[in-house]
């Protein structure tokens, strides 16, 4: 399976912005060895869908609501990023999760939203620097993946050390095989042999100087990008750096 460079445009993005950037993604598609995903901002996904018709370039949702429609103010519903031409969605990020107090439950729920509005749910899991340091890092992603997945999921799980994301860090290469060799075997005793195929990314300060490094780890499925992801050489180089 190619590996996946998913692009978290988190809160950033205009329409001059995004039309450059996703031209040169365009351009560059056809000669890449792996699959790209670019998640702008709610109000740029239709801009991104109608700019990468006819390219493999995927467009994602950041988020969405555990309900399809009603008085949610501010929200949006799966079926609404899926109409905008969205065909992923990231859900859990540990930035919605801190800044949202988002639950396990809420996740899961989100997850069966996105998976009946036709969309392929991004789980984000990962612990915090305390968590790591107290030696619960494999105990907190495992809580994470049973409390956030159905026994039927079939989407991409992403692993991002809450510590690293934006702050230039990065888990040693040892660690990050470690946790992904873990996440594995958490999927496949969860799901069986649904678990042994589905894609986990790594996340956190993944850059074109570290990405060939990461990226040719086993169980790496690819990466979830956050600041690189806005500047087309970085993000291509992320891409140009995975193995075919």
């Amino acid at each position: 399976m190619r590996q996946l460079i998913a692009g978290n445009w988190k809160m950033n993005g205009s329409l001059t912005m995004a039309r450059g950037l996703l031209d040169a993604l365009r351009a560059a598609d056809a000669a890449l060895g792996c699959d790209l995903l670019v998640c702008p901002p709610a109000t740029l996904v239709s801009v991104a869908a109608h700019a990468l018709l006819g390219s493999r370039v995927a467009v994602g949702g950041q988020d969405c609501h555990a309900k399809p429609a009603g008085a949610h103010t501010g929200d949006i519903s799966a079926p609404m990023l899926r109409d905008a031409g969205a065909s992923h969605v990231i859900l859990g990020h540990s930035e919605r999760r801190a800044d949202h107090g988002e639950s396990d439950a809420l996740v899961r729920a989100k997850v069966a939203a996105a998976v009946a509005a036709g969309l392929l749910p991004i789980v984000c899991v990962g612990e915090t620097e305390a968590q790591r340091v107290g030696g619960q890092a494999e105990a907190v992603v495992a809580g994470q993946l049973a409390g956030s997945l159905a026994e039927d999921f079939a989407g991409v799980v992403a692993y991002e050390p809450v510590w690293a994301i934006g702050t230039g860090r990065t888990p040693t290469e040892a660690d990050v095989a470690a946790m992904h060799a873990h996440i594995r075997a958490e999927l496949e005793r969860r799901l069986g042999a649904g678990g042994a195929g589905l894609r986990i990314l790594y996340g956190g300060s993944v850059k074109p100087s570290n990405a060939a490094a990461l990226m040719a780890l086993p169980e790496v499925g690819g990466a979830l990008v956050g600041g690189a992801s806005l500047v087309a050489e970085d993000f291509l180089g992320i891409a140009r750096a995975v193995r075919g």
